[in-house]
């Protein structure tokens, strides 16, 4: 059987295109192609990738308009989450502690769309 390998793409429809994707260079350090394929493609750094599926009714999202989630991996989720408070994001106040798993915090975009950010915990923890 074939299987996929790993995300060859993550596409975000926006208002302003232009606007979103510097926001994600200026706050996330994520280089954004525009559809042309204009840019550089991102090089994220190796490590796993979670795939999981939610009932219709999770709040976990936020709104329940959206259908999907993008989840980050970072290295200092308390330093990332500084910087977007400064960078004007809309970030939660809570974040969340999952032993085994890692820390994790939730923010959104300028277009509303929510993400979440994962510091994994350190192998051996």
């Amino acid at each position: 059987m074939q299987r996929a390998t790993g995300i060859g793409g993550i596409f975000i429809r926006a208002s302003d295109p232009v606007a979103l994707a510097e926001w994600y260079r200026l706050n996330l350090g994520i280089e954004v192609m525009d559809p042309s394929g204009s840019g550089s493609p991102w090089a994220a750094e190796g490590g796993l990738t979670v795939v999981s599926t939610f009932a219709q009714d999770s709040d976990y999202f936020g709104s329940r308009e959206q259908s999907w989630m993008l989840n980050f991996r970072v290295a200092d989720l308390d330093a990332m989450l500084a910087q977007l408070r400064a960078g004007g994001a809309t970030v939660d106040a809570e974040t969340q502690a999952m032993p085994g798993i890692g820390r994790f915090g939730w923010a959104a975009d300028p277009e509303g769309n929510r993400f979440e950010l994962w510091q994994p915990e350190p192998p051996g923890s």
